[in-house]
Formats: C-alpha cells, sequence, structure tokens
C-alpha cells in the first residue's frame, strides 16, 4: 500500500550537516543561530536578506546628503587620541574633495595606529552624518586596503539578525554556503519555468543571497519568486499526497432517494440559493461516491450553511445512516438543536442532542437509542467523543466550526462509523491562498450569495467620547421594542480580564435600564447560567445582552437588531465581521455601532472604515490578510495552516493555487514519482523536510 521513504539523497547531505562546517562559523555563532532555529546549513539557505545596502564606490562625500552610507577611498590625515574617558578616538581623512573624521568609542589608539597608518590610503565604508555641522562616520563597517575593494560587495545584503551575530558573520556563511550548492534536478514543470521566466535552483539560490538592488529583494523577483514556489509546491505535494491517501482509503457510498430532502424543501418558506443548491449537490455526489467525502463547507454569515449541512445529514438517513453534527460550545449545538428541529419535524426524523450536561439515566438513555439507530441524527459537543458514545451506523460526520477542534478529534469522530463522510464547515472567510494552504487536500464549496430576507446592516464608526448619547439611543431603540448586543473590549489574552470589563458595562447598563433589562454572558460562566442568560434573551424577555466575544459564532435571534462594540479598534477584521453578523438576521433595519478610542492608528482607521463600506466576508477576510499577514488571520492558536520561510502568503498568494494544480496534476501522471521529474520531487520534499508523505505515496 505504501513505499516506505528511501534515505535523503546524497547530493542534500552537506545541507544538513553541522553549521560550523560553514566558514566564519565557530561553536560561538552556531549556538546563537541554533537558538533562532537556525541549526543547519539549510535553515541558513532559506534565511533571504531581507533589505541591502549600496556600498559602491564614490568619489566624495561632499555630494551626499546626511544621513547615508558611503564608499569612498581615503587618505589618513592625522590622529586624535581620546582627551578623556568616555571621549572618542577621531581619526580625520581626506577623500578627492574634502576632509571629515572617522570616529571610534571604546577602541585603543595603538590598534587604530596599525589598521589607520597616517599617509597609508584607505577604502571606508559605513554611515556618514552631521555632528555640530561637520561630517563624520562613528565605526565604519568597512576598513581595508584600495587593492581587497572586491571584499567589499557593491550591493550588501542585510540579514535579519539574532543575538550575538554579526551581518559579516551571516555574509561570510551564506557566501561559502551558496558556492557549494549542489545543482538539483529540476522539480519544476518546465513549461511553467519558461513562462515565468525562473533560474534553476541553484542560479535561484546564489542570486536570492547575492542581490544586485533592492528590486531583487522584492517578493517578485525570479529568484525569490522561484525559491517561493518551490516551498508552496513540496506544501501542495504534501497535501495531494494526503488527499491521494484519503481518496483510496475505503469509502462508503451513501446516496439516498431523496424523498426527506423534497420534504424539507417543500416546506421552507424561501427558495435556497443558487450557491446552497450547488454546494449541496456537491456533497451529495461526493457521498454517493466510492471513497470517502472530505470537504470543506465555507460560507459568509448568514449565507444558510445550516440548510446545506441538514440535507447532508438527510441524505445519509435516506440511504439507512446516522448523522451527527459537532459544535464547539454548548451555545452553538444548542443553537443548531432549535434551528434543525423544525426540519426534523418536517422531514419526520428523529434529531437529539449530547452535550456535558447530560447525566445519567437520560444520558444512558440517549446512548443506547444512539446505538440501537433510534436516534437518526445527533447534534454534540465534545461530549460526542467520549469512547461510549456508539453509533448504529454513522454514515457523515459534520464538524462546524472546524478550526476549534484538532485533526486528531475530527479523526476519532470519522473512526466512530465505517469508512465515515466528512464535512467541515466554517462561517469565517478565509482568503483563497489561505484557504489552499490550510485545505488544500479537501475539496471546498462556497456560499456566496446570503439568503432573501436578511436586512443590511448599517455600520456607523462612533468617539467612545460620545458614549453616553450612544446609550440614550439605545434607551430609545428598547423602548420601541428593539433588542441590542453589547460586546465588550478585548482586554488581553485573558478571558478574566475581558469577564471584568463586561461585568463592568452590564453594572452600568443595569443601573440606567433596571435589573430585568440587560443580560450577561462570558465563557467564565456555568454553561447552565450562559443558556440560561442567551434563552432570555432569545425569547425577549432581556432587552440588551451584555458580552464577551463569545457570542462571536452561529448565536441567532432574529429580533436582535443592535450590536454595539466597544473599543472595536481593538478586534480583528474577522472579528468584527462575525459580531456584526448577530445582528441583520431579521426584517427590522439594522445597525452595528462600533465605538472606538480616539486618535486611531493608520492601520485601526483603515480597518474600521473597511467594515463600514462592505458587508462582502469575503473581501473583507483578504483586506485582513493584507493587513495584518496571514499568522494573525489565521491566529497563532489554530494549528493546521504552514509555516512558509520564504514564501509570502500575503503577496503571492496567485502562486498557491498554480502550485496545488501542479501538485495534484504531477500526482495524477505520475502517483508514484518515479518518472525523472517524480524523482527531483522527492529531492525537494526531502529538501523541505516534507519527506514523511513519501511514506503516503501509492504503489499503483
Amino acid at each position: 500500500m505504501t513505499d516506505a521513504p528511501r534515505g535523503r539523497p546524497e547530493a542534500l547531505w552537506p545541507l544538513f550537516g553541522a553549521l560550523t562546517t560553514l566558514a566564519g562559523i565557530g561553536p560561538k555563532a552556531a549556538e546563537a543561530l541554533s537558538k533562532a532555529g537556525l541549526s543547519r546549513p539549510r535553515d541558513l539557505l532559506f534565511t533571504l536578506p531581507q533589505s541591502g545596502i549600496d556600498r559602491r564606490v564614490g568619489t566624495s562625500i561632499r555630494d551626499v546628503v546626511p544621513p547615508a552610507t558611503v564608499t569612498v577611498e581615503v587618505e589618513v590625515v592625522r590622529h586624535h587620541p581620546a582627551a578623556s574617558r568616555g571621549r572618542p578616538h577621531r581619526v580625520t581623512v581626506r577623500d578627492a574633495e574634502t576632509d571629515f573624521s572617522l570616529v571610534f568609542f571604546h577602541r585603543g589608539g595603538d590598534h587604530l595606529g596599525k589598521s589607520l597608518p597616517v599617509g597609508a590610503r584607505r577604502l571606508v565604508s559605513g554611515r556618514v552624518e552631521l555632528f555640530d555641522g561637520v561630517a563624520q562616520m562613528v565605526h565604519p563597517d568597512h576598513i581595508l586596503p584600495p587593492d581587497r575593494a572586491a571584499d567589499i560587495p557593491p550591493f550588501e545584503p542585510v540579514y535579519p539578525l539574532h543575538a550575538g551575530l554579526a551581518q559579516r558573520t551571516m555574509y561570510k556563511a551564506t557566501r561559502d554556503l551558496t558556492e557549494h550548492l549542489p545543482d538539483l534536478p529540476e522539480w519544476i514543470d518546465p513549461n511553467l519555468r519558461a513562462r515565468e521566466g525562473w533560474p534553476p535552483w541553484r542560479d535561484a539560490a546564489r542570486a536570492a543571497h547575492a542581490p544586485a538592488a533592492m528590486a531583487d529583494i522584492a517578493a517578485s523577483a525570479p529568484a525569490r519568486a522561484r525559491l517561493a514556489y518551490d516551498e508552496l509546491f513540496a506544501h501542495q505535494l504534501t497535501l495531494a499526497l494526503a488527499r491521494g491517501l484519503d481518496r483510496r482509503r475505503k469509502g462508503r457510498a451513501t446516496a439516498g432517494d431523496g424523498t426527506l430532502r423534497d420534504r424539507v424543501l417543500a416546506a421552507l418558506p424561501y427558495a435556497p440559493t443558487a450557491a446552497q443548491t450547488r454546494a449541496a449537490a456537491e456533497i451529495a455526489a461526493d457521498m454517493a461516491a466510492p471513497h470517502r467525502m472530505s470537504r470543506l463547507l465555507q460560507g459568509d454569515v448568514g449565507s444558510g450553511k445550516t440548510l446545506v449541512a441538514f440535507l447532508a445529514l438527510l441524505t445519509a438517513v435516506e440511504a439507512g445512516g446516522q448523522g451527527v453534527m459537532m459544535a464547539p460550545t454548548e451555545i452553538l449545538a444548542r443553537q443548531h438543536l432549535d434551528g434543525l428541529r423544525p426540519l426534523a419535524e418536517t422531514a419526520g426524523v428523529v434529531l437529539e442532542i449530547l452535550t456535558g450536561r447530560d447525566k445519567g439515566a437520560e444520558r444512558a438513555a440517549k446512548l443506547s437509542a444512539l446505538a440501537r439507530g433510534d436516534i437518526a441524527i445527533l447534534v454534540g459537543t465534545h461530549a460526542v467523543f467520549q469512547a461510549d458514545v456508539a453509533f448504529h451506523d454513522l454514515a457523515i460526520a459534520i464538524v462546524d466550526e472546524q478550526h476549534r477542534f484538532g485533526v486528531a478529534q475530527r479523526m476519532e469522530l470519522g473512526a466512530k462509523g465505517n469508512a465515515t463522510d466528512t464535512l467541515v464547515m466554517t462561517a469565517t472567510p478565509i482568503p483563497r491562498s489561505l484557504e489552499l494552504a490550510q485545505y488544500g487536500h479537501m475539496d471546498v464549496s462556497v456560499l456566496d450569495e446570503k439568503p432573501p430576507g436578511r436586512s443590511p446592516v448599517t455600520t456607523a464608526l462612533i468617539d467612545v467620547a460620545r458614549l453616553e448619547e450612544v446609550v440614550d439611543r439605545l434607551g430609545r431603540a428598547i423602548g420601541d421594542g428593539a433588542q441590542a448586543y453589547w460586546v465588550c473590549p478585548l482586554v488581553g489574552e485573558s478571558e478574566v480580564s475581558d469577564r471584568t470589563a463586561a461585568e463592568e458595562r452590564f453594572k452600568a447598563l443595569r443601573a440606567r435600564f433596571g435589573d430585568d433589562a440587560v443580560g450577561l454572558v462570558h465563557g467564565q460562566l456555568p454553561p447552565a447560567e450562559k443558556d440560561a442568560a442567551m434563552a432570555r434573551f432569545s425569547a425577549g424577555e432581556t432587552s440588551i445582552l451584555v458580552a464577551t466575544t463569545v457570542i462571536e459564532v452561529g448565536v441567532n435571534v432574529p429580533n436582535a437588531s443592535i450590536m454595539v462594540i466597544e473599543r472595536a479598534e481593538g478586534f480583528g477584521l474577522a472579528q468584527l465581521h462575525q459580531l456584526r453578523g448577530r445582528v441583520g438576521r431579521g426584517s427590522a433595519k439594522s445597525t452595528c455601532l462600533m465605538l472606538y478610542r480616539a486618535p486611531l492608528s493608520e492601520a485601526g482607521r483603515r480597518r474600521l472604515e473597511v467594515l463600514r463600506e462592505s458587508e462582502d466576508g469575503f473581501r473583507i477576510a483578504e483586506e485582513d490578510l493584507a493587513m495584518r499577514g496571514a499568522g494573525d488571520v489565521i491566529g497563532t492558536a489554530q494549528s493546521g495552516l504552514p509555516r512558509f520561510r520564504i514564501a509570502d502568503l500575503e503577496r503571492q498568494g496567485a502562486l498557491m493555487a498554480v502550485a496545488q494544480s501542479d501538485a495534484r496534476k504531477l500526482l495524477a501522471d505520475d502517483p508514484t514519482l518515479e518518472t525523472p521529474r517524480g524523482q527531483a520531487a522527492r529531492t525537494l520534499l526531502w529538501l523541505m523536510e516534507q519527506d514523511r508523505a513519501l511514506s503516503l505515496l501509492s504503489v499503483g
């Protein structure tokens, strides 16, 4: 079934050796590099210059506007030793047109006398600044005899540095490394390489470490773009191999006759959108196929994912199986239950919920009904993972807000059935490049339309100095029967401090509007209290719900038409979009008030203005990526997004889609990677430390 990975190709051995084999790196520098996560020559190779300094030799400093880096040939005129402790040693030098000073602190005169003897000619390179109107160069970066001019690169790369390292060390080591690089076989499709104008791998690595101008440091420079593509291609090859394994794993063909689905669709007060119909058909086709389904359903706030998911669950029931829908929190699970119950009654299927709150005889009764097959569809939280939860015949597992669950948990859920199909859902629109990086092994269905009946939300930005005015307006609105969420600021990493902010606002609003008018929900509340507060708000018993971001995902109260977000500048774009999505779910005109504290930073203002101008979650997600970068958008705690050393997903996202189709095509043409290009791709996987993926190779 699998082909064990062969040993690392011999050509790569030097790249995985000790750093001390490189020029200029002794044990001390090697230790400093390893603290920064760079422990082998390969790591250094993928640490590219972040900028550069023009060190072309000029005639004189006279025409330079300080501060500026200059390289000139000078004659040493005289030394001015330090007059007292703490004063610098100065050396007057003369270039072709003028005199200036070289300045040295804590440097012995004897040493300087030897390196800069009076009357000698030297090449000096460093930053020229004005001090009391006089030009000086403090601690030149380079002092060399003119015949060693070749030792100073005309354009010197500047590397990201770590404690205990000097630029000179990095420069020397990377020069030595790139001089002795192996000539590796080509893994990029020749037509693609020719179209993009990319150099061969060894030439690209050398060029990336020897830029001749700032343009060579840009992500779009051919050498850099090629190395970025190598990284993305290795990643997509790994995902394509995992996808291949998924498709070879024994699946089950789950094909329903449509009776239950037709019953539900006929009873709906509206017609599904074209996007919902398309996604439901894609999922049904996957379920009917003999391989296991592994699909992502991605939809913006309020795009109608729940209906699509329920149609998939009904397909399983029509075929004689069971379905489970998992939610990350009890609030969300109960909400799914409330939303699905009327649909289940219409279809005539038994729907139940299982959470950590189920205990004793009630839990035992549910478990035995589930094992007998009497419960057709189960909605649940993490409680479903427990060992004693057994299904009669689990055909499909649906995981909502999947980033809150680990891959291992998803697999555990799938293992509760026989060749169970898996559908994962997210209400957070993901930029295309991140979607491919994180879910490249899955098939994707996108809901990019909103069902009829959802009203647009008016978004206003208001200075927090006008808080009293906002509270007065809120009072008038709830007097007219409106309901409002009031989301409190993020206070930091701690849920406890966020809770304090919510409790303070809760007390203030209760003092103003009365104890019965205001509810409170935060992550630290016991589940029963949280649910009770939500239930009171849903039933219209409370007019204002003060909350932390616990309400960010999935909470559905159609009558709520006002969302106040306090200190909105502290939230991410995607999070603000999710919070705003809690209103506009009914027919009432809805408003989102984003309170900010002036003055706003440029980035903070841009973020809030993007939200005021757009309700398109996909556009907002792309803006978020451009502003904050990939790591922040996905969130450091959410695993699944690889860390690329060279590829920049904000600027090179389009390369990810090319890499995915290229990787899938290569494996379709050469499933065992035995052709010359396939063998080269194996070398790439070893180089990129993705060699574990080789164990997923098909052997025919």
